[in-house]
């Protein structure tokens, strides 16, 4: 009995002293040496900052040459947080945007331009004399707004599974510290979900009133999740196992960059009458603030400003037309290719065309030269107007020229949508100036009293 009680023992001195040498031997060939650990870290060089929306705020610039919007220069007040949770959540959101709405202006282009808003730093320009001012210009619209809601933990999820088995294994004549084998294994997960919202206005800065209508209130949630896996194996005593975790957010200050971005897009677009939903994406959905604009334009104008506006649509379209000013069997041929709804002879534009017409206008490629194309038909056809009239009576020639430029390019305070300056006294003659060019970008959404 002795005999077998000293051979167990010996047995078992003689497991623990090669485990003993087993594990330094390891360690050392395999690297696996906590002395020695480490990790490499990932480099990356600079690179611009591209969004999803980058290439829709430069093919607004676009869509505003082509479409003839005339120029607007918009200021940017100070754009914050206004739920003060930058604050609480230490900086989970940005604190202020502003600079976030300079970039997104700026990087328009075409026919908007960016004014910005630094009392201090002109009165300090004044001070040290570097500018006179004479050049400066003034906005015709000021942006306000702000960031209005961040609600987080709207929705929280969790879900896991835990999976074990063990058994004994009975008959093995050695002396291992255990006869249990096992396993087991877990995958747990969570997911959590918050929105922020962010509101803009615009202001006349003459009336420091608002402009109806001329407001956005944009919504995006982001998501946060993560998960853990994890296995493990039990043999004959000793357990060892594998475990791994990851957590990913979906980031915040970018989703802000995200909002800023498309707002601008949809408040200018609505300003200057412009189909901008068709830069969004194919699911994007017509403005009804803008088709009832044009809705209005349509109804203000007459049957003669109607024609001259479709003739310079069509042009845009891609039909080299002739712009009388008149439905003549080449516009009619034109508007039944475009709509086969249109029945040649009725001499009537409905409103429906009218506006398919002028919202589905191409503005990328071939439209642009178009454009300039008829910009200096138009502005030659001016000049032709003006030499007739100067080289005729002018008693005679005022209402022959008078409706020359209504028929032919309508009303100017519709078609470029600028308020006409008020009428000065007589004085010495001046040389005459040159004509404008006569167009139909309706520039920006009138208000009630203008039409």
């Amino acid at each position: 009995m002795s005999v077998n009680t000293s051979g167990a023992l010996f047995r078992k001195i003689l497991w623990s002293t090669l485990l003993a040498a087993f594990l330094p031997l390891v360690v050392s060939c395999g690297g696996m040496d906590p002395r020695d650990v480490d990790v490499e870290l990932e480099e990356s060089a600079p690179e611009v900052k591209i969004t999803s929306y980058n290439k829709a705020l430069s093919e607004l610039g676009i869509m505003t040459g082509v479409y003839d919007t005339g120029l607007v220069n918009i200021m940017s007040t100070d754009i914050a947080d206004n739920t003060g949770t930058a604050a609480t959540t230490g900086g989970e959101i940005q604190r202020n945007i502003t600079e976030i709405m300079k970039s997104t202006l700026n990087s328009i282009g075409g026919g908007v331009g960016y004014v910005p808003y630094d009392p201090a730093f002109i009165q300090n320009q004044m001070v040290t004399g570097y500018s006179s001012f004479e050049n400066k210009i003034k906005p015709d619209v000021v942006l306000t707004g702000g960031i209005t809601e961040f609600d987080r933990g709207l929705e929280t999820r969790g879900e896991g599974m835990d999976a074990a088995a063990t058994a004994n294994i009975k008959g093995i004549k050695t002396s291992l510290p255990s006869e249990q084998v096992g396993a087991n294994f877990g995958n747990t997960g969570k997911t959590g979900k918050a929105r922020i919202t962010i509101d803009f206005n615009m202001i006349d800065p003459n009336t420091l009133t608002g402009i109806p209508k001329m407001t956005t209130t944009n919504s995006m949630e982001v998501h946060k999740a993560m998960k853990e896996k994890e296995i493990g194996l039990t043999l004959f005593g000793p357990t060892f196992g594998l475990k791994g975790s990851v957590k990913k957010v979906q980031g915040r200050h970018e989703a802000v960059r995200l909002l800023v971005q498309v707002s601008m897009v949809q408040m200018i677009g609505k300003y200057l009458n412009l189909p901008y939903w068709r830069l969004l994406g194919d699911d994007a959905n017509p403005d009804p603030i803008v088709l009832e604009s044009l809705e209005e334009i349509y109804y203000s104008m007459d049957d003669a400003a109607k024609t001259a506006a479709v003739q310079q649509w069509l042009y845009i379209h891609g039909y080299d037309l002739q712009m009388t000013g008149q439905l003549d069997s080449q516009t009619e041929a034109a508007l039944a290719k475009f709509d086969p709804a249109y029945q040649i002879g009725s001499k009537k534009i409905s409103k429906d065309q009218f506006i398919a017409i002028y919202t589905t206008m191409p503005f990328r490629d071939e439209a642009r030269a178009r454009r300039k194309a008829l910009n200096n038909i138009l502005y030659e056809a001016a000049m032709a107007a003006e030499a007739n009239a100067a080289s005729t009576p002018q008693v005679a020639a005022a209402p022959v020229a008078q409706n020359v430029e209504t028929a032919v390019y309508a009303d100017q305070e519709i078609a470029q949508a600028q308020a006409a300056p008020a009428a000065q006294p007589e004085a010495a003659p001046a040389p005459a100036a040159a004509p404008k060019r006569a167009g139909f970008g309706f520039g920006r959404k009138l208000k009630d009293d203008e039409w």
